[in-house]
């Protein structure tokens, strides 16, 4: 059987509706090389959401290639669980020195979902135990509207976008949501430009109100990526870190998506001067080869798990493959090239080039907003810009737009009506001017700007 076949008739693709693929629908994969991808047919492709926001440093990077062959020659796996392993060992040393100051311990999983469940855990049994003043009231979280932090339950009782979340709340416990800052579409009625943070009000009083129930807030700093690239405004992480400090509630940054130089600092926080008391990052951690991720803590959080044996306070949670020997390999690997590279140095210029390219389609009349951090980047399709009315579901535009691309040579993926671009950093110039130019032909292919 060839693998399109085997694919339509066996595989169940995630964010699918499998009653729309078909032999003919399976774009299979076959090879990569930097940032292009190739098919079983040996066409190419310019790869513009690095194979779903993960990929750092380009496809068979040589460095990380022969880190993992070194690393095979030697062990695959080993637990965890009672043992320790070089790789491991390692790259928590390298995690901690890269992180914001202050984050002191690295806790292994292998996605970002359990990246963010273990620091939900941690935030709730850390109130129970802390040595001084424990508050075992503190059970809830506080999160966003638009928030997405993963399809584990978990992750999911902390998420805000109804096509994902809603139908799981059943299954889920009870969290707050505070106003997203949209600037886009302001929850709170403001224009751009004459906005004060209210949003960041509305989240304060929600602290205030329930400081004695939330343990954790939790965001994505810089950007909020599945929920609609909705960027992070400056000031307003730093201030929330001060508002969970003031109400004695811990901090969780989500650096899944926006860690290891997507906003062109190796985390967000680090943008803004910020310190968490817990970081969830994956994703990019390997640059794009092997599941893996960390959740970073304080040594505050870490010293309330700390006791003997019989006082039970250990933090009883695990994967089989945390601190996977050949991932650790990798993500060692991966944070070389960063420094040796002079990987944020360099992405600079791309970032200023990516932020001019964008220019082009303020001028679509269907384009209602561009929204940018670093090198991720958002646009906003909508029906009329005027009222800023969105597309119906059923249209599926930014799905047309994507589709559209390929044949022009590049894969995308939207967010309903978002059109992405999350290429690698390693993207060059020249590369990255081809697939802005890809997209915008698309979108004038699909929505043609001088229609009636």
């Amino acid at each position: 059987m060839n693998p399109a076949r085997a694919d339509a008739d066996r595989v169940w693709h995630p964010f699918t509706q499998m009653s729309e693929w078909t032999e003919e629908a399976a774009l299979v994969i076959r090879s990569g090389e930097g940032c292009r991808l190739f098919d079983d047919k040996g066409r190419a492709y310019l790869d513009g959401i690095s194979s779903l926001w993960c990929n750092v440093h380009g496809h068979r990077v040589p460095e990380i290639d022969e880190a993992i062959r070194a690393q095979l020659g030697k062990i695959a796996h080993s637990t965890l669980l009672g043992l320790a392993n070089e790789p491991a060992a390692l790259l928590a040393d390298e995690l901690v020195r890269a992180a914001p100051p202050g984050l002191s311990r690295v806790f292994y999983s292998d996605s970002g979902a359990t990246a963010v469940e273990i620091a939900l855990k941690m935030a709730f049994q850390y109130f129970h135990q802390r040595r001084a003043n424990p508050k075992k009231t503190k059970t809830r979280f506080l999160a966003l509207e638009n928030a997405y932090h993963g399809d584990t339950l978990g992750a999911v009782s902390v998420g805000k976008v109804g096509l994902f979340h809603d139908i799981f709340r059943p299954l889920t416990f009870e969290s707050f949501f505070a106003p997203s800052p949209h600037c886009y579409r302001c929850p709170m009625g403001r224009l751009r430009g004459s906005c004060a943070m209210e949003c960041l009000g509305a989240l304060r009083k929600i602290l205030e109100a329930h400081r004695d129930e939330i343990a954790a807030m939790i965001l994505e700093p810089g950007m909020q990526c599945a929920g609609g690239m909705i960027p992070i405004p400056e000031g307003y992480l730093r201030r929330l870190r001060e508002l969970c400090t003031e109400n004695d509630v811990l901090l969780i940054a989500d650096e899944v998506a926006v860690g290891f130089g997507r906003t062109g600092a190796m985390f967000a926080c680090g943008k803004e001067g910020v310190t968490p008391d817990l970081l969830a990052c994956a994703k990019g951690i390997t640059g794009g080869y092997l599941p893996l991720a960390a959740t970073l803590a304080t040594e505050e959080v870490f010293s309330a798990f700390l006791g003997r044996f019989e006082e039970f306070r250990t933090f009883t949670h695990g994967h089989t493959y945390s601190g996977n020997a050949l991932a650790c390999a990798a993500a060692r690997a991966s944070l070389r090239l960063f420094e040796e590279g002079r990987v944020l140095e360099r992405l600079q210029p791309k970032i200023a080039l990516l932020s001019r390219l964008l220019e082009r389609f303020r001028d679509h009349p269907n384009v209602g907003d561009i929204r940018r951090n670093g090198f991720i980047a958002g646009i906003e399709l909508v029906a009329d810009r005027a009222t800023k009315a969105p597309f119906p579901a059923a249209a599926r535009i930014g799905h047309k737009v994507c589709m559209a691309a390929r044949p022009r040579g590049a894969i995308l993926r939207p967010l309903g009506g978002v059109l992405v671009l999350f290429p690698a950093l390693s993207m060059s110039e020249a590369d990255l001017e081809r697939l802005v130019s890809i997209l915008y032909d698309s979108l004038c292919e699909v929505l043609p700007p001088g229609r009636p």
